[in-house]
């Protein structure tokens, strides 16, 4: 029996993070080779392979949600930032304003064109040179905003609404227009370049008021700059662990319930009396409401499953999230890639 105990202990160790009413225990990786006796820790890559999966449990439009099972922290972290911050992405990188009566600053205004997220599939597309100013169809998009704004001469006399006494006195993103450059109607003319979203207000005019302005967008990376982003948001965190340590009954049920997000929790009536269970960890939102009640906070471990990770990812709308996993696993690939040549390197030399 002690021997089950202390087995089980060292499991708890090794692979669940333990949530306590005032601090986190389990937080490091220590399963490393030598740390536990009995256990096999060296790195075997047939091991990795049977228990690493990637399970993708919703995905729409622009947004996807994925487990991705049995990896380590360093390498999930990675992927996350490679989302973030170095797949590539086409964004305005320079504003030539010939013409901005308005009230926007034509700082501001160069700074809100260059946010606009553009629908054009950065793998069509070189990097720019250095050095290039004006660059070529294979690494250059051009828009052209123009709008005046004029009265409307069928407003009526006592009308107080913009809307009605203004024609174009709101410049949005679809008034951004493709210019095509050399032979880029024959390269994409069955591609549909255009800003994201139609509806992203750049400036609002009165009349004789108009803006007149040409952008040149480059391929990048938003290590560079945010601009290049393909994501609004690209997140993980630990599946969440419920294990309830002892029975809870009655009116205790109820109030463990209450104790945590809506779904997680479930109270059933078995022969007149209510048992809580555990309906689906997955809900829980770490809140550790349950360390309030003392006659609840020792029946319940919160735990967070160490190597099991759910992945959010939000994309701009510019390549569908699933495009930007992939390209993202291409980056980290071509990373691991270059390190293995660079130590090869270092022992030739």
């Amino acid at each position: 029996m002690a021997m089950a105990g202390g087995r089980e202990h060292v499991e708890l160790i090794r692979n669940r993070v333990v949530l306590k009413e005032f601090s986190v225990h389990n937080v490091h990786t220590t399963d490393f080779p030598g740390n536990y006796p009995g256990y096999d820790d060296t790195w075997s890559q047939r091991r990795f392979e049977k228990n690493f999966r990637i399970d993708v449990l919703q995905m729409e439009e622009d947004t996807l949600e994925f487990d991705m099972i049995g990896i380590d922290a360093a390498i999930a972290n990675a992927f996350r930032r490679i989302l973030l911050a170095e797949v590539p992405t086409m964004a305005v990188e320079k504003a030539f304003i010939y013409n901005n009566t308005s009230i926007v600053q034509d700082e501001i205004l160069a700074h809100r064109l260059g946010l606009i997220p553009i629908k054009a599939d950065p793998r069509l597309f070189e990097y720019r040179s250095t050095g290039d100013e004006e660059g070529t169809e294979i690494d250059t998009l051009h828009f052209h905003l123009k709008v005046k704004c004029t009265k409307n001469p069928k407003a009526l006399k006592d009308s107080s609404d913009p809307e009605e006494l203004y024609l174009n006195h709101k410049v949005y993103s679809k008034h951004l227009k493709w210019v095509p450059i050399g032979n880029q109607v024959d390269l994409f003319g069955q591609v549909e370049i255009r800003p994201v979203h139609d509806d992203i207000l750049i400036a609002q005019l009165r009349p004789g008021q108009e803006i007149d302005v040409v952008v040149h967008c480059v391929k990048g990376i938003a290590k560079d700059h945010a601009k290049f982003s393909p994501v609004a948001t690209a997140s993980y965190r630990l599946l969440p662990e419920i294990t309830l340590l002892g029975p809870v009954e009655g009116e205790l049920a109820d109030t463990l319930k209450q104790c945590f997000s809506p779904g997680v929790i479930g109270v059933e009536t078995v022969n007149g009396r209510k048992f809580a269970t555990v309906v689906n960890s997955r809900l829980d939102t770490c809140s550790r409401e349950i360390f309030r009640h003392d006659d609840l906070k020792n029946l319940v471990r919160l735990g967070r499953v160490r190597d099991h990770y759910i992945f959010s990812v939000e994309s701009t709308g510019i390549l569908p999230p699933d495009v930007l996993v992939s390209e993202a696993l291409k980056v980290l690939i071509t990373k691991c890639r270059r390190f293995l040549n660079e130590l090869d390197a270092v022992q030739v030399d």
